[in-house]
């Protein structure tokens, strides 16, 4: 087990970008008046879960309909280069449908909001570059401040205020793009070389 500080701060920082957890901290909170309560221990684990069995699943699914590491880190780019779009210039491309408020800790909380085809994606494209093991570390570091996000989102509503959240979201939106270039020039190297 070989642990590399520079990859699991890299990964982190992709995965918090692509979570944006402190971004959707508005959404948290619509949901929580919703639903009456939303249980952050569940919802954090749960989407650890799915973070973690997709890390280690997706390449076998990938393999098994014929589709290597590099296209997928390449297709991965894209739909960074668009959510960091969303989040640079406040328009939303992906529209989410409502759902009700009996199931929101699992369904859209853990799962698609935190765990979305955004962060299953990065993961992959992540793998093709970085150790599985710093992979995990930063995964499991993000759960952990999405857990204590979940906890305090209505006092980190109060202190940031709408304008410090957008700014966030703003600033993760502009490191999403840089990542979302530097993922697609490497790999589409990596396939060009092979072609």
């Amino acid at each position: 087990m070989e642990l590399n500080l520079k990859e699991i701060f890299t990964a982190f920082m992709v995965l918090f970008a692509v979570i944006d957890i402190i971004g959707n901290i508005p959404i948290v909170i619509d949901l929580r008046k919703k639903a009456g309560h939303i249980q952050s221990e569940k919802a954090s684990i749960i989407a650890g879960a799915i973070l973690i069995v997709f890390l280690f699943l997706g390449k076998s699914i990938l393999n098994l309909i014929g589709i290597d590491v590099n296209s997928f880190a390449v297709a991965g780019a894209f739909i960074l280069f668009f959510i960091a779009l969303e989040m640079i210039l406040g328009i939303t491309l992906y529209k989410q449908e409502e759902q009700s408020a009996v199931t929101a800790t699992v369904f859209p909380l853990a799962f698609p909001l935190i765990a979305g085809p955004g962060s299953l994606t990065t993961l992959l494209s992540l793998r093709a570059e970085f150790r599985t093991e710093n992979i995990i570390v930063a995964v499991v570091l993000n759960v952990i401040i999405i857990f204590a996000v979940l906890k305090t989102s209505a006092r980190i509503e109060r202190i940031l205020g709408s304008n410090g959240i957008n700014i966030i979201r703003k600033i993760f939106g502009v490191v999403l793009l840089a990542i979302a270039v530097k993922l697609f020039t490497h790999n589409i190297k990596a396939l060009l070389d092979i072609a």
